[in-house]
């Protein structure tokens, strides 16, 4: 057997903690005195665990002084107003309606100090807003970006200035919340070729007939910015349609497993008479919504990005503080190699998401394929990230009390809207080949 000398005195001290039988320091191998070492230590966690924290790269150290100040107001309120009670409310299927006055504040203060849009804050302070809201609950990011950035978004930028003055003064305080219908119940990725809800035009307006699908925030919205095809010239248009007009209908979507909060609806044109007063000079074409997609599909990028980050932070907290085998699980070599997977995905995303919107910044507009690869890309990673943090929960990862079972059933919804994963691939292949795939 080989033997082991004393290499350091504060040893001698340790064994003796342990009370070893006596024998001379000769007597033990290295093999004994590894696991004695292994078995002392393990029970010994530190006693300042590193802050958690899921901006490994410093992301947020690119941000100007007045920008930092409004990302750590989001978090702020979203940390202290929305984290504490968003599980019911998700369990339930319902909307915390009670938090509309404070986050109406909040929008006030940051994104109401910018014109209205779809990215008001520019391409990197608006992304990182839709992390931090992401980050916290991926349902409150998606009513927001639904009210604020698609439906007063397409106000500011398609309506005329008269509608401006008219709609979006009460929506930007959430007096009057807002709606946007593009997808159908047979019409998601083929929006392009052809919707199937109508528009015609008489002497008295317009007439739209149709359906539409997954209308986010429509069962409590008042104005309903709807996307129908012209029946004279094929072209697309867009209308505000207002809550109470006659032939408007609305079928909540009671049963998901995602985005529980959000209030989803089936929607239902007959023969609704909309006046030419509200309808959105901008579209004529859809080209024209494209614009809009393309910055909605940055977002939900950004949006995928706080998910998987939230969903990082959680499952490092609970790493720390659970138990097994006389030490936080954080102290296993397999549940640090999930963690650092999960840190790798989320570090990944920022960058991408990060330099894409320095680049809309510099060129002034976003392009469609930078878009759709920081879709495809950040929606593949968010799930894979999601999981692992559900994995390294054990059975405790089915439960909303550690928030990563909300996290993992929430990515799948943003796995899809706003451009299935396969849409936005091809969409990227198209750019980088110059060959369409699509059909």
């Amino acid at each position: 057997m080989a033997h082991f000398s004393l290499p350091f005195a504060g040893l001698s001290h340790l064994l003796h903690q342990v009370k070893l039988p006596a024998m001379p320091f000769g007597g033990v191998s290295p093999q004994e005195l590894g696991l004695l070492l292994k078995s002392i230590t393990s029970k010994r966690p530190p006693k300042h665990l590193p802050p958690t924290n899921g901006d490994f790269y410093a992301i947020l150290d690119t941000l100007t002084d007045e920008q930092r100040t409004l990302q750590r107001m989001l978090r702020t309120y979203m940390e202290q107003r929305v984290r504490p009670v968003i599980n019911g409310y998700w369990e339930r299927g319902e909307f915390p309606y009670e938090l509309l006055p404070s986050f109406a504040v909040l929008v006030k203060e940051t994104f109401g100090t910018r014109p209205y849009s779809i990215n008001g804050l520019g391409p990197m302070l608006t992304g990182i807003a839709a992390m931090e809201m992401a980050r916290v609950d991926a349902s409150m990011y998606t009513f927001f970006g639904v009210h604020w950035g698609l439906a007063m978004g397409s106000i500011a930028l398609f309506g005329s200035a008269e509608q401006q003055r008219r709609w979006l003064p009460a929506m930007e305080r959430f007096e009057q919340l807002g709606t946007w219908s593009l997808t159908e119940p047979t019409v998601g990725s083929g929006a392009a070729a052809g919707l199937l809800t109508t528009a015609r035009h008489d002497s008295h307006g317009w007439v739209i007939n149709g359906e539409k699908k997954w209308c986010g925030n429509a069962p409590m919205a008042d104005l309903n910015v709807v996307f129908a095809r012209d029946v004279a010239t094929n072209q697309v248009k867009a209308f505000v349609v207002e809550r109470g007009m006659p032939g408007y209908h609305i079928e909540k979507i009671e049963v998901k497993t995602a985005l529980r909060v959000v209030q989803n609806a089936n929607l239902h044109f007959d023969q609704v008479r909309v006046p030419e007063a509200n309808r959105l000079p901008g579209v004529n074409a859809f080209r024209d919504v494209a614009r809009q997609l393309a910055l909605a599909r940055a977002l939900v990028a950004w949006a995928m990005t706080g998910t998987a980050m939230g969903a990082y932070e959680q499952t490092l907290e609970y790493a720390n503080q659970r138990m097994q085998f006389g030490r936080p699980i954080s102290g296993f070599q397999l549940v640090q190699s999930g963690l650092v997977h999960m840190l790798g995905n989320v570090t990944a995303m920022q960058a991408l998401c990060l330099r894409m919107s320095q680049l809309a910044e510099r060129d002034g507009a976003l392009s469609h394929e930078r878009a759709s690869l920081a879709k495809a890309f950040c929606g593949e990673r968010m799930r894979e990230t999601v999981a692992i943090g559900r994995g390294l929960l054990g059975g405790n990862g089915i439960l909303l009390e550690h928030h990563v079972a909300r996290y993992f059933a929430d990515a799948e919804a943003l796995y899809s809207y706003e451009g299935t994963h396969e849409m936005n691939t091809l969409i990227v292949g198209r750019a980088i080949t110059g060959m369409s795939a699509f059909l």
